[in-house]
């Protein structure tokens, strides 16, 4: 039986991040009020590990996208399969990433691609046109990390 999984990314402002891999992946950002709620009620969550983002509560420092797809927790929105988690850490990116995401297209919608990604916040970096091996773009999200879309 294959396992699920979640790739965590250290971030500067996990709600952000969330909303734009969501809407570049065209995956479903996670809703953690319900379970937030809850445990502030019975007093196992104090509010200052509690944020507001887009109307909603979250844990501070915390945001997941998930693929639509895939099953989830009813009751805490924690996707159950193919999942990326964003948390927030002190420290400034340093380097190149030793770990990226490709974006695939539509056959011949890499441009479609790249101009949507530039609009959810994306820059280019570099292009690659390696005939029939592939043609894609390195690209940055908003806090610096590379991914390509290809």
């Amino acid at each position: 039986m294959a396992l699920n999984w979640k790739l965590v990314i250290d971030s500067r402002d996990a709600p952000a991040l969330a909303d734009f891999w969501g809407a570049a992946l065209e995956y479903e950002v996670e809703d953690p009020s319900a379970l937030v709620e809850r445990l502030l009620a019975a007093g196992q969550l104090g509010e200052d590990a509690v944020a507001e983002h887009r109307g909603r509560k979250i844990f501070r420092g915390y945001a997941a996208i998930r693929h639509p797809d895939d099953p989830y927790d009813e009751i805490s929105g924690v996707g159950r399969g193919r999942r990326l988690l964003f948390q927030d850490v002190p420290e400034e990116k340093a380097g190149k990433n030793r770990l990226h995401l490709d974006i695939h297209s539509e056959p011949g919608g890499l441009d479609a691609l790249v101009t949507r990604l530039e609009a959810l916040g994306a820059t280019r970096v570099r292009e690659f046109d390696k005939g029939p091996a592939g043609h894609w773009w390195v690209m940055r999200d908003p806090e610096g990390n590379e991914f390509c879309a290809a």
